[in-house]
């Protein structure tokens, strides 16, 4: 009995010792990296850290499902990387054209609404996760997205040779 209470008083002990020694830290993003285009003509803004963070959990909770790592899941074709916002019309490339892709997304091509298919605020009723999200959420996870090739590189919206 006093070998097992031993035994695992020991490892409880080595367990709490490995994990508290050398606590890990979070990634901090520089300034530089933390800096997407904020409109078409080419303006920045410098994402604060709490809009990085908030913007990654948004877009996991509310895009995550269908646009995990930068892919679209039902049109492989077109993913969230940077290449292909610039080559959508209007070009998609900067937070305020993203936030209003959000409000009311439109086909590649921008000749169509697809707000039913594609949750948006425009159709908030039919997709509740879109329901609470305020322009300050629609902004954070616009730069999530920009944000992502500088942290990832080519992984973000590379396909299935990553994920």
């Amino acid at each position: 009995m006093l070998k097992n209470k031993i035994l695992v008083g020991s490892c409880l002990a080595a367990l709490f010792l490995t994990t508290n020694v050398s606590p890990v830290q979070a990634l901090e993003l520089d300034e530089d990296t933390r800096t997407v285009t904020l409109d078409g003509k080419g303006n920045s803004v410098v994402l604060t850290p709490e809009q990085v963070k908030r913007g990654k959990r948004l877009f996991n909770n509310a895009c995550g499902t269908c646009h995990v790592g930068g892919l679209t899941k039902t049109n492989p074709n077109v993913g969230l990387d940077t290449e292909s916002l610039s080559l959508a019309t209007p070009a998609r490339d900067n937070i305020s054209s993203l936030v209003a892709y959000f409000k009311d997304p439109t086909t590649y091509d921008g000749l169509d609404s697809i707000s039913e298919i594609h949750p948006s605020i425009k159709s908030a009723d039919i997709f509740p996760k879109m329901r609470s999200l305020t322009d300050e959420d629609l902004f954070a996870i616009g730069g999530h997205i920009l944000l992502q090739p500088k942290v990832v590189n080519e992984k973000w919206g590379g396909g299935k040779i990553y994920y």
